[in-house]
């Protein structure tokens, strides 16, 4: 028989948002960035109240529909413990459908909160599983839960059970900064993925490969290849069709080079170096109206008592 959570239990959850693919690394790379949203979540007696403020304020749906909330309520269930009323709380810095995975700290917050009710009874593993079953695929989530750079991968069984999501930390050189450049558009994931080509050839996915290795390099021990490893064959092309401020921005910035890509989906281009880019480049984006955030790379998501 499951638990009652007591009335009045109340935590607060600090997510951090995160890049995926770091250009190479299609789907398996994901950088946790220092832009956050901040979820609290107390147990009422009966019903649900939720609140938005920030990014998707009057934009979001107010009820169970809402990412947090049907994180929470899996988190719950796994955790084997149930609450009468929920009241939640989202305070959100993370730009959302921008490529800065707005989605996948809300899946993360949701369940990260729901496991600090039950009193921690999940582990980390478990929660990139369960956090990754809304996104389907682990890069972002995994960046949020684990901090730092991470390496993810999905086994799908060939009984046709539900797949199994993992990932393993990487350390990032201290002196690599992040810097955002975050257009005014926003990007479906879905959508985006409907141009690229169901094969590619074998000579690109090679490509991609080797990059992938020199980027891990790149970004644990020897940033001087960051330009080098954030090539990519494999998505960034076929997508500067639909992203064309994006593509324009990326190729600026490397054709200058910075080791510039596309954030997940985009639209948002990311530059990793141990630099900061020209100042004079910065302020004709911010002319052009593209928001710029300069970050760093953050650590895993916390929760504490409230």
């Amino acid at each position: 028989m499951a638990t009652e959570i007591p009335v009045g239990r109340k935590v607060r959850v600090k997510v951090p948002g995160s890049s995926a693919n770091l250009g190479p690394g299609f789907d398996s790379l994901g950088l946790a960035l220092s832009i956050y949203d901040h979820v609290e979540v107390e147990v009422i007696d009966s019903g649900l109240e939720v609140e938005v403020t920030g990014e998707g304020q009057g934009e979001v749906p107010l009820d169970e529909r809402h990412l947090v909330v049907r994180a929470i309520r899996a988190g719950l269930k796994k955790s084997d413990v149930i609450a009468r009323g929920l009241r939640v709380r989202c305070n959100n810095s993370i730009p959302q459908s921008r490529g800065l995975g707005s989605s996948a700290a809300a899946a993360v917050s949701g369940v990260v909160a729901a496991n600090a009710l039950a009193g921690d009874v999940l582990d980390t593993d478990t929660i990139i599983q369960l956090a990754s079953t809304f996104e389907g695929h682990p890069d972002n989530v995994a960046a949020s839960v684990l901090g730092s750079a991470v390496v993810s991968w999905t086994n799908i069984p060939v009984d046709g059970t539900e797949p199994t999501y993992h990932a393993a930390p990487v350390t990032v050189h201290p002196d690599i900064r992040a810097t955002a450049l975050i257009p005014k558009s926003h990007a479906s994931t879905e959508a985006v993925r409907r141009v690229l080509p169901s094969d590619i050839p074998h000579m690109d996915a090679r490509f991609n490969v080797s990059r992938t290795g020199v980027l891990l390099v790149a970004l644990s021990q020897d940033p001087s290849l960051l330009w080098e490893g954030t090539r990519d064959r494999m998505h960034q092309p076929f997508r500067a069709e639909v992203l064309p401020i994006s593509s324009e921005w990326v190729n600026r910035l490397r054709n200058q080079g910075y080791p510039a890509f596309l954030s997940g989906a985009g639209p948002t281009v990311l530059v990793l170096s141990t630099e900061p880019v020209e100042e004079a480049l910065l302020q004709e984006a911010r002319d052009r109206g593209i928001r710029v955030e300069e970050l760093t790379v953050a650590g895993p998501v916390t929760v504490e008592d409230a």
